[in-house]
């Protein structure tokens, strides 16, 4: 059951992951906010992006292994 619930947390945090280095690259509102540079915002986004292509790609292995495994034991 645990692993289940983890694996659409992680599912979830992808799309955070994607999302906020796609807003700290794009977002027109820290230009008027704050004084990071485009080549700074950049330099923060794209890890974050980076790193929701690894956590996807873990959550694809999760979620396989959770819902469509066959396991008999888990009756």
């Amino acid at each position: 059951m645990y692993d289940k619930v983890f694996a659409i947390f992680g599912t979830f945090m992808v799309f955070f992951y994607f999302g906020l280095g796609f807003f700290i690259i794009f977002s027109p509102l820290l230009d008027n906010f704050s004084n990071l540079s485009k080549a700074l915002r950049i330099i923060f986004g794209i890890p974050l992006i980076i790193y929701g292509i690894y956590r996807m790609m873990d959550s694809y292995e999760k979620i396989k292994k959770s819902f469509f495994s066959k396991d008999d034991d888990e009756e």
